[in-house]
């Protein structure tokens, strides 16, 4: 009897299935749970291993305020209208701040268009932004080459600073820095026969695999390849020649960069020598290209110093780090310049002297003693005429972080950007120095009403991560570190090429450029209606605070007394009750 397709198929699928029955429940000894649940039991790895990349999509937001943010984040990226039908779907829960309007609203196109922040007042060379935003640290190697280039794009195509992250400037930062000088600049030409190549694959294909095809004939295997950017022009390769002398490097940051934070961690990643020692000289040669440094003293949960998994980092990350190839960068947790708050403003004061531009520190508050001692060694300095201190202080909050942090310090460690903001604005106040520092605030600031909070708690500036990483294309799948075998499924937080080369580079660039436009656009419209013409007149007044049970107060300063209850545990007064 001849069998037809259908009853092969049959026979063989009965035979598979009694095989890994038999396999479940009689050979393996690694799963408990298929011995007794044969085959089937395999559904709950499946559902597992789906759990969280599609997490997202279904239930209400449990981390962040509310879904309705992220659709809002998502949408203000694609330049998309942001207006809700009937209610919003997941309506914020109690407590929460509350914002005032005025009786006479203001319509937008009365309130002013000036979003300048001025750090560094005192320094030879101040940086004044033109937003109150910035892209926050995320560092090349952690966020993937394709991703830098994107962010670094979409901030120059915005008009808002970026922070390099602990990783320091690496050769993508200058992705839109084509007008450069050769004397600062390792050049890589190719020949003609190579540039025809990539003209044939970018007519027959795309930019991207003509980049990627032509890179390879250029360089072959050459393992740091990647360090090297394409100056679309020319068709040359070119990347920062840290090793020209110190005087080839540009005197006032090239104009078509965008403005980049420089953030110096533990590591001294971008500014250290050959031994890991800091390195004055290659300091001053990055500053060249930037407009402040932030260094890291804590991030969020990250208060064990920065930790790149061994697999991210690659030949050009060790080549950027100085460090082994696909070895793991855990940063120490100490910084090495602050033993004692006394050495950080001393090493402060000495890039402030070297760099002639605005210093700061980036710290997480979780106690009144994470301030005061810096507000005191402040006062005393001013007082005595001492110049050497933190220009600006970034508050990270410790809720997570954009990409890896240790789970266990995660909620467990740090305030709330919010309570930590309102807390050191007091204590600058207090100890009459609030004038000489400006504060930035960073943690899940997500939208324009966030910026309003926590503006009107007292930060003068802001850092977003996961607002930008979300506008970048990222999904929240949570497989940023690589240290589970999977990979972050869009190319932006991994170092896996057959993921991160298919990123779209320009068209998240953009995505990025509008998300920071439609935050400014929209800060705008909540100033209109509380009556505001300019962002500087925001204060702790022109909020409200909705306790759990629904009472309604105007007297910030004695809701946060109660917040706060801090100082009794060492005997001192407490002036939070």
């Amino acid at each position: 009897m001849e069998l037809s397709f259908v009853d092969v198929f049959w026979i063989v699928f009965v035979v598979v299935i009694v095989a890994w029955y038999i396999h479940d429940k009689y050979v393996q000894r690694e799963h408990q749970l298929l011995v007794n649940y044969p085959i089937i039991g395999r559904l709950r790895y499946l559902f597992e291993e789906v759990s969280e990349p599609f997490r997202q999509y279904f239930g209400d937001e449990k981390f962040y305020e509310s879904k309705d943010k992220l659709d809002w984040v998502y949408k203000a990226a694609r330049d998309k209208p942001n207006y809700a039908s009937f209610s919003p779907s997941q309506p914020l829960a109690k407590p929460k701040f509350m914002i005032r309007h005025a009786n006479i609203v203001l319509n937008d196109d009365e309130v002013e268009n000036d979003f300048e922040v001025v750090f560094g007042e005192r320094r030879r060379k101040p940086y004044i932004s033109k937003s109150i935003i910035a892209r926050s640290a995320m560092s090349d190697g952690s966020i993937s080459p394709e991703g830098t280039r994107a962010f670094v794009q979409g901030s120059y195509l915005g008009g808002f600073p970026i922070n390099s992250g602990e990783g320091g400037v690496t050769s993508n930062f200058f992705v839109t820095h084509e007008n450069y000088d050769e004397s600062y600049m390792k050049i890589v030409d190719s020949t003609h026969l190579n540039k025809s190549i990539k003209r044939f694959f970018k007519f027959f294909f795309n930019g991207s695999l003509a980049a990627d095809v032509y890179r390879k004939l250029v360089f072959k295997n050459d393992p740091e390849a990647e360090t090297y950017i394409l100056d679309l022009k020319t068709k040359r390769f070119y990347r920062p020649n840290w090793d020209a002398p110190l005087e080839v490097f540009p005197k006032e940051v090239p104009s078509d960069m965008p403005d980049i934070v420089f953030q110096i961690s533990s590591g001294l990643y971008g500014a250290r020598d050959k031994t890991g020692k800091f390195d004055e000289d290659r300091y001053q040669k990055v500053m060249s290209f930037c407009q402040m440094t932030e260094i890291k003293i804590a991030q969020g949960a990250k208060q064990t110093g920065g930790k790149l998994s061994g697999a991210k980092v690659t030949p050009a990350i060790a080549y950027y780090r100085n460090v082994e190839a696909y070895k793991d960068v855990f940063s120490p947790n100490r910084f090495p310049y602050a033993n004692t708050i006394e050495e950080l403003f001393d090493f402060v004061g000495k890039l402030q002297e070297l760099s002639g531009k605005p210093v700061g520190i980036k710290i997480v508050i979780s106690d009144i003693e994470n301030i005061v001692p810096y507000a005191k060694e402040i006062k005393r300095r001013v007082d005595a005429g001492i110049d050497a201190y933190p220009d600006y202080i970034t508050l990270d909050a410790g809720s997570g972080g954009s990409a890896t942090a240790p789970l266990e310090m995660m909620e467990r460690v740090g305030l709330d950007v919010r309570d930590s903001v309102y807390l050191v604005d007091k204590i600058l106040k207090d100890y009459g120095i609030r004038d000489k520092v400006r504060i930035v605030a960073s943690g899940k600031i997500l939208t324009p009403d966030d910026i309003i909070i926590v503006m009107s708690l007292g930060a003068d500036f802001l850092q977003i991560a996961r607002g930008f990483m979300m506008s970048a294309g990222c999904i929240r799948a949570r497989y940023c570190s690589g240290t589970t075998g999977r990979q972050c499924p869009v190319g932006l937080a991994t170092q896996d090429k057959s993921k991160r080369k298919k990123y779209f580079v320009f068209k998240h660039a953009n995505y990025v450029a509008n998300y920071h436009k439609n935050l400014l656009k929209n800060v705008k419209g909540l100033l209109a209606i509380m009556g505001l013409k300019n962002i500087k007149q925001l204060d702790q007044k022109k909020l409200l605070f909705v306790d759990k049970n629904s009472r309604v107060h105007d007297n910030l300063d004695e809701v946060f007394r109660r917040k706060l209850d801090l100082g009794k545990d060492k005997g001192e007064q407490n002036e939070f009750r």
